[in-house]
């Protein structure tokens, strides 16, 4: 009998690189917006919003949990730092491991893209690990020294409760209205409709991918391991400890409009995917290329 492990949605190299950069260019042109959202501020508390975690985790869910995941966090870097001169360095690293982790085991607890409650799970799954790995970091750095406790005006000096704020901050804005609710309506709708036009087929040959699998030892252990490694380079670059670190002076000229740089960097390297995504597929059916599918 074939083991369930081994029945896995595949697809080619080609349509992993595809999967990829699709989710670095569009998470990259949605990181650039959320810098233009402004902040609420409601006596102590802060309300604004972390990121549009739905594009991310509508692709991990549709495609290849991996390289999604993976190709967002290369978006938020390339185009929501490098371009924009406000990398970094090490300490970025962090950010990027987190994100990563929690975009890719979220999209693999969706066995069925049509169910809404695992489409739920996956939503508040996506933003949580990825706020308490970060709270976890914070305080971390806090309790060895590494950086003062930053108080908020009307809440009391505790680590436990500031960062228990930002992380229900977070789940509240993020989870709720930018990854909740856009995923419910966007997935089940995309869902066998998004994956023929990339020459790509839906997830139904899956096998699903059940709590314990994910819970393996092996996973377990390379997350854990990626974790640590996260927490150190940010001890690092705290501690001064850094490089790497890319923010040009120049850049500072141009002040917000250089944003729509990276907006329109991002948005080519959209249209050229999806256009060598078109024109893979006449190729796989046998059609001229001036002919439109």
């Amino acid at each position: 009998m074939i083991s369930p492990l081994k029945k896995r949605y595949e697809l080619t190299q080609s349509q992993k690189l595809m999967v990829f950069i699709l989710s670095m260019s569009l998470y990259g042109i949605s990181n650039m917006f959320t810098e233009l959202i402004p902040a609420i501020q409601l006596g102590p508390i802060e309300l604004k919003v972390e990121y549009f975690a739905f594009i991310p985790l509508t692709l991990c869910i549709l495609f290849h949990p991996l390289y999604a995941a993976i190709g967002a966090s290369f978006g938020e870097v390339i185009f929501g730092e490098l371009l924009l001169g406000q990398f970094g360095g090490l300490g970025e690293l962090e950010k990027f491991i987190e994100f990563t982790l929690a975009m890719y085991i979220a999209g693999l607890l969706v066995r069925d893209p049509r169910n809404r409650k695992q489409l739920a799970i996956a939503s508040f799954v996506a933003v949580g690990i990825d706020q308490m790995l970060s709270a976890i970091v914070d305080m971390g750095k806090v309790w060895f020294g590494i950086e003062e406790l930053e108080t908020l005006p009307g809440i009391p000096e505790s680590l436990l409760l500031i960062e228990g704020v930002g992380f229900l901050n977070a789940m509240l804005i993020t989870g709720i209205l930018f990854s909740l609710l856009p995923t419910w309506y966007l997935v089940p709708r995309l869902y066998g409709k998004i994956e023929p036009l990339l020459g790509m087929k839906p997830r139904d040959s899956r096998i699903p991918v059940s709590l314990g699998e994910i819970m393996r030892p092996r996973l377990l252990l390379i997350a854990i391991i990626f974790i640590f490694i996260a927490a150190v380079s940010e001890f690092m670059a705290e501690s001064d400890i850094n490089f790497a670190v890319w923010e040009p002076e120049f850049l500072e000229q141009y002040g917000n409009g250089f944003m729509w740089v990276s907006i329109g960097a991002a948005a080519l390297v959209l249209v050229l995917t999806i256009i060598a995504a078109l024109r893979a597929k006449r190729r796989q059916a046998g059609l001229p290329k001036d002919v439109t599918p």
